[in-house]
């Protein structure tokens, strides 16, 4: 794999550690998860634009068409969806962040953790805020 990505399905994918080097070179990171998700566990770099997929159509006018956006989510169920979705609008520049904040993680790269927001739960339909 090149540092350009690999293609798959189309669509260009990055992995977590290309991501961040591009990050470092003036690329956004489009973080898709619904906003009960993302608010423990972010990415920790210089730009990142937090849109949820529910509300992605409405927000097309906050995401630069001029650089890089690299569409990322929690494992990277969504964040193709969201990177089609976006072609179809017209957008370009485009990268998906394959294994999204999980791997991300996992390779040790930068986030920021916000122990308040921490969830629990044995489900999806279970989730609550552990910290109070």
């Amino acid at each position: 794999m090149n540092e350009q990505g690999f293609y798959a399905s189309g669509m260009r994918n990055l992995t977590p550690r290309q991501a961040y080097e591009l990050c470092k070179q003036g690329a956004v990171i489009l973080d898709v998860r619904e906003d009960y998700l993302n608010t423990f566990k972010q990415f920790n770099v210089e730009q990142v634009i937090q849109i949820p997929k529910s509300k992605i159509l409405q927000s097309l006018d906050n995401i630069p068409r001029e650089i890089l956006i690299i569409v990322a989510d929690s494992v990277g169920n969504f964040s193709g969806d969201v990177y089609k979705i976006l072609e179809n609008k017209g957008f370009s520049n485009l990268a998906n962040l394959a294994g999204g904040i999980v791997d991300w993680e996992k390779d040790k790269l930068p986030i920021d953790l916000n122990k308040r927001e921490r969830l629990s739960g044995s489900c999806m339909c279970q989730l609550k805020p552990r910290e109070k």
